[in-house]
């Protein structure tokens, strides 16, 4: 006898939590991975995928038969081996992977806790996913519901009081540990949204005026140095540039180094901070007397009082998460009746049709029979719908009931 094999909610990944950044770089898929590892789920008949790629974690959220799948698009789209995921991943199913994605989403999940630049790009990953027509009402409820939750632990508790972002953690380390910060000069290769938020930072905390940028694309760098007032030099001039600065901040978004020690020239000490994705400094840049390297992993674990006070606010961001978590999983269960409920519906005004069609010539008031049976099919309906939502641990009994006595096939109402 074949059994069908029903499709389950999973969440797989690999995060800051058991991986190191090398192999989180591995695993990393930049934004033509997302699209081309999108564009083959959905041929394959995957109808519900999200993908997020950031520093601290790669993830799948996807509506399968089997993890299987999702962990062979995760593998075959990234360097990462199934090898090291098995080793060092993670793999969540139905709300196992609701409530990891609800913790993911409020930055209780975050390296640096309660960084909430997260849900930006979370809901950049839904729309993604939505354009690529590998969504549905389940899936956009469930992102919905994050979103809420998010605000709610903004707006009801103090967990997001001062500003621990990574772009924010690494200016506080440069002011931290370079004397005379507002004379030195600073170097920003690379103006995405890391850079620019690290761009903003330096002008805000520092009061530097000695501030370069540097993007391969230049007309990007000339908006966002528009916007703050500094400098931008072409990308051919980055190693002199380099030898002209105190300290360097990369944050470009290539696969592959962009910064190696032979770029490097300067005499005087330079500090770099690495905030790629995967590592855009080689490490042989160490080799170098005079440049100390600080990367993403090193900022993450830097905390401060900001910290330790947002901690104090982990009890109630988890209560918020729960309730609007659990109000997600009822209509998810309370959805999953819906087929049985049209097709009992579907059945009972196949019936009518029947039988009024053979009074029709009969009966003189047959438009109001019409109206009238069509009202008593609402509300018949209606009341085994309220009846499963206000019972639900007699909802599977009930339904099975339904569907056995009127020998309904839900196929078609899915």
């Amino acid at each position: 006898m074949n059994h069908k094999i029903e499709k389950q909610f999973y969440a797989i990944g690999i995060s800051y939590k058991n991986a190191d950044l090398a192999t989180r770089g591995k695993f990393n898929l930049n934004q033509t991975l997302i699209n081309n590892l999108l564009i083959e789920a959905s041929a394959h008949s995957i109808k519900e995928l999200l993908v997020l790629s950031t520093c601290n974690r790669t993830e799948i959220y996807g509506v399968v038969k089997n993890s299987s799948e999702l962990l062979n698009l995760l593998c075959k789209y990234s360097s990462g081996s199934i090898e090291t995921f098995k080793n060092l991943g993670y793999i969540l199913k139905n709300e196992e992977a609701y409530s990891h994605l609800f913790r993911v989403g409020t930055g209780l999940d975050s390296q640096i806790l309660g960084d909430f630049e997260i849900i930006g790009q979370i809901k950049k990953s839904f729309y993604l996913s939505k354009n690529k027509n590998i969504t549905n009402t389940n899936i956009e409820r469930l992102i919905n519901s994050v979103i809420q939750a998010s605000k709610r632990i903004k707006t009801e508790t103090n967990i997001s009081t001062g500003a621990t972002s990574l772009s924010f953690a690494s200016v506080q380390y440069i002011i931290k540990n370079i004397e005379g910060i507002s004379e030195k000069k600073i170097l920003l290769f690379g103006t995405g949204k890391i850079g620019r938020n690290t761009c903003e930072n330096l002008i805000k905390h520092t009061k530097n005026d000695h501030i370069v940028l540097i993007n391969r694309t230049k007309e990007k760098a000339e908006k966002v140095a528009i916007k703050f007032n500094v400098k931008v030099k072409d990308h051919g001039s980055l190693p002199s540039e380099i030898s002209n600065s105190d300290i360097l901040i990369v944050a470009t978004s290539a696969q592959k180094p962009t910064v190696e020690k032979e770029l490097i020239f300067n005499s005087k000490p330079l500090l770099i901070l690495d905030l790629s994705m995967p590592s855009n400094v080689d490490v042989n840049v160490k080799e170098l007397k005079n440049v100390s390297l600080i990367n993403l992993d090193e900022l993450s674990q830097m905390t401060d009082e900001t910290l330790r006070k947002r901690k104090k606010h982990i009890p109630k961001a988890e209560h918020i998460i729960e309730e609007v978590k659990n109000e997600f999983v009822q209509w998810i269960h309370n959805r999953q009746f819906a087929p049985t409920i049209k097709a009992f519906k579907e059945k009972l005004v196949f019936q009518q049709k029947i039988q009024l069609n053979s009074k029709l010539k009969k009966s003189t008031n047959f438009l109001n029979s019409n109206d009238i049976s069509y009202n008593m099919i609402d509300k018949l309906t209606g009341q085994f719908a309220s009846y499963i939502k206000d019972n639900p641990e007699k909802a599977n009994e009930t339904i099975s009931v339904i569907k056995n006595v009127f020998k309904l096939d839900i196929k078609g109402y899915e």
